[in-house]
């Protein structure tokens, strides 16, 4: 897990591969439940709330220290 205001490539491709399969699976499945295939406007869509979803991830790692602890600095280690 990442520092508190830090983020790691880990992390970025953790965030990359769920704000994508999250995103891709629940909107081309509400599309084809309507009854059409995914056109390229959809797919552009589809990659836009891709996007939001892998910035919102990431903010939340960003504000999260090692620890789980949100808007908290880690705590220092007992010498």
């Amino acid at each position: 897990m990442s520092k508190f205001l830090q983020v790691n490539l880990a992390d970025l491709a953790k965030g990359a591969i769920v704000a994508a399969l999250a995103t891709v699976l629940g909107m081309v499945t509400t599309i084809l439940n309507s009854g059409h295939l995914p056109t390229g406007s959809d797919w552009k869509g589809i990659a836009m709330a891709a996007l939001t979803a892998l910035g919102a991830y990431v903010a939340k790692n960003l504000f999260t220290n090692s620890e789980g602890g949100f808007l908290a600095k880690e705590k220092p280690a007992d010498s």
